[in-house]
């Protein structure tokens, strides 16, 4: 085994690297790809410098898949706040804040308004249809809102 290792040739590092980036479909976590593009390019290094020492070789596939793998955690990290877990599933909070046009009449606290390309059950002052209203609250699907000043 250890002598096949020392004598691997350009071909059998891109086999590798063909073998690295499948086994990433079966065990996804984006490190196998990382090593199978390290390989790949030892490989076509290899093409180039045929006379690459097998230390070297070996060194730079750990070194380049390590550091590719590293990079793409650190680039790739997600820290999403508490504020932004805590909207998870609440559509309506992204609305607040934003002035929208009243499309049914607000009548004993309950209308509609017009939202993009739909329209939002609205809760607030009574206001008829066509009045310009700011979200301020989203209760569920209700945006809770106020009237603007003409």
């Amino acid at each position: 085994m250890f002598d096949f290792m020392q004598h691997l040739t350009w071909w059998q590092w891109l086999v590798l690297a063909a073998l690295l980036a499948a086994t990433e479909a079966f065990i996804p976590g984006a490190i196998a790809i990382w090593f199978g593009v390290s390989a790949g390019i030892v490989g076509l290094l290899l093409l180039v410098f045929s006379d690459l020492p097998w230390v070297w070789q070996w060194l730079l596939f750990a070194g380049l898949g390590l550091g590719a793998t590293v990079a793409y955690r650190n680039f790739y990290r997600k820290d999403d706040g508490p504020e932004e877990a805590g909207n998870l599933n609440q559509r309506g909070v992204q609305y607040i804040g934003q002035t929208f046009t009243v499309s049914e009449a607000i009548s004993q606290g309950r209308g509609k308004a017009q939202v993009g390309d739909g329209s939002w059950i609205v809760s607030g002052p009574d206001a008829p249809a066509g009045t310009k209203v700011r979200v301020v609250g989203a209760d569920g699907t209700v945006l809770q809102v106020e009237r603007l000043p003409t």
